[in-house]
């Protein structure tokens, strides 16, 4: 492997120290169309092999930007193609390094061809093996398709660029305009990128990543020694039920959160965390984000957005695919309402729904604050699959909020009536222990010792089976 060349460097900065071996060092460009037979083209533009993360064997291509600005030709796409089916063989993940001009002119419908076969293998291998993409630079035209077949996508936040169409080729738009191919752009508006970041620190990240989920959809779920006290009481949880990327935090081991698509539908926070030093995916309404300065910096309804479904569902397909257990930390009262959400919410929510009870891993609902009508059953209920359902005692699970219940029941009395309407109403059909009576809870636990009962139904779990309807795949 060359030493000098900034994709050589990248593998080495990912991996293990001197882990890395590679394969197809020799292969170089089969076509003479335009002089190409002139052109030396070592490694045919991509460095594949093979190494370690945290003692962890994952398959590694790195595109070389110095080889015909590293475009995707015949041999360069069977090169990732082979290393697709080396890691089907033997259940490890696939880390993609981009930097490209995308598909090599010169080779036409032999380049057109490779992407294909690609698309292939990335389909072969979805849910089977984590895939993993990494834009250090242009990442455009059909090469865009690489990354979003992959489980997760990082993005360098300055100089990496990721587009099916160039910001001027968009009707209406130039890039000083609006820059879609930014970080910025696909992480906070079109939702496609996980981790944005500096190269050092996105390179940091995936081996984090590749440390908390499992080698393969046959793998043990990764377990570590947990160093933090499993009966730790998380004193000031209760207080965290408007941001609840804090409150994964207190009850994670050691106070670890890493959160997935971050900037995107900041209502919904979607996180690994490890809990009794296994890891688990958590999904979790919110409606405040608290900046660095321990200040609100933004708010929200508590209700479900068609991005925060669909950012949601996504993560929740994924954790169950790799047989990691769901932990759902639900507040919310109803669906966003606006004209645009009113396009998308209904699918949106029907996927969210379908990836929850269709998920077969162990599922865990703790109701933290409003559960409010479909949206709540939407939210991991255990109508929908839960098998342990947790909620705190000041918590509501009911049809609505008790005033305006009593306003339409009572609708034509008085003040005072509706006011003794709510208060009857609110004791009989939305407190945690009216639903616990009705079998819709489980376990009502004070808010200090969510850990605790949260670990200990999880380890209650580890052993589930769950037999379902003999068919090809669903279509929701």
């Amino acid at each position: 492997m060359s030493t000098t060349s900034q994709a050589s460097q990248r593998i080495a900065a990912l991996l293990d120290e001197n882990s890395f071996v590679e394969i197809g060092a020799r292969v170089t460009a089969r076509s003479t169309d335009f002089n190409l037979k002139q052109t030396d083209t070592p490694s045919d533009g991509v460095i594949t092999g093979y190494g370690v993360i945290g003692g962890n064997l994952v398959y590694v291509y790195s595109q070389d930007v110095s080889v015909l600005n590293g475009s995707v030709g015949e041999m360069h796409a069977k090169k990732i193609a082979g290393l697709y089916d080396l890691a089907l063989k033997t259940g490890a993940p696939v880390i993609g390094l981009i930097e490209s001009a995308g598909l090599r002119l010169q080779e036409a419908t032999d380049a057109l061809n490779g992407f294909g076969e690609i698309y292939q293998k990335q389909v072969l291998s979805s849910g089977v093996i984590p895939q993993i993409t990494a834009i250090f630079g242009s990442c455009g035209g059909g090469l865009a398709l690489i990354p979003t077949l992959t489980d997760f996508t990082f993005m360098e936040g300055t100089k990496a660029k990721l587009f099916v169409n160039a910001p001027n080729a968009l009707d209406g738009n130039e890039i000083s305009r609006c820059d879609t191919s930014a970080a910025s752009f696909q992480s906070e508006e079109a939702g496609i990128v996980d981790v944005v970041g500096g190269e050092a620190e996105l390179l940091a990240k995936i081996r984090d990543l590749v440390m908390l989920i499992p080698a393969n959809n046959e793998d043990d779920m990764p377990f570590e020694d947990c160093m933090d006290d499993i009966n730790r009481a998380c004193a000031q949880i209760a207080g965290c039920v408007g941001d609840t990327s804090i409150a994964l935090s207190q009850l994670a081991d050691n106070g670890v959160v890493y959160e997935i698509k971050e900037g995107y539908a900041k209502d919904m926070v979607t996180a690994f965390i490890k809990l009794n030093g296994v890891t688990v995916g958590a999904v979790a309404n919110r409606s405040e984000v608290y900046g660095e300065d321990g200040k609100i910096s933004e708010k929200f309804d508590a209700v479900l957005t068609p991005a925060g479904c669909d950012k949601a569902a996504d993560f929740i397909n994924f954790c169950d695919a790799f047989n990691i257990p769901v932990l759902s930390l639900t507040n919310v009262t109803g669906f966003k309402a606006d004209k645009c959400s009113e396009k998308k919410i209904a699918k949106a929510a029907a996927k969210l729904t379908y990836a929850f009870a269709n998920a077969t891993v162990p599922k865990v609902n703790v109701v933290i604050g409003k559960a409010f009508g479909s949206a709540y059953v939407t939210m991991n209920s255990k109508a929908i699959g839960a098998d342990i359902t947790i909620a705190w005692p000041d918590a509501q699970i009911g049809t609505m909020d008790a005033k305006l219940a009593a306003k339409i029941i009572c609708d034509g009395q008085g003040a005072d009536a509706i006011d003794a309407c709510a208060k009857e109403y609110e004791a009989l059909q939305l407190s945690a222990d009216s639903a616990a009576k009705r079998g819709y809870v489980d376990q009502i636990v004070a808010p200090e010792d969510t850990r605790k009962y949260v670990i200990g139904a999880f380890e209650m779990l580890l052993t589930k089976k769950e037999d379902r309807p003999a068919k090809k795949h669903g279509t929701v």
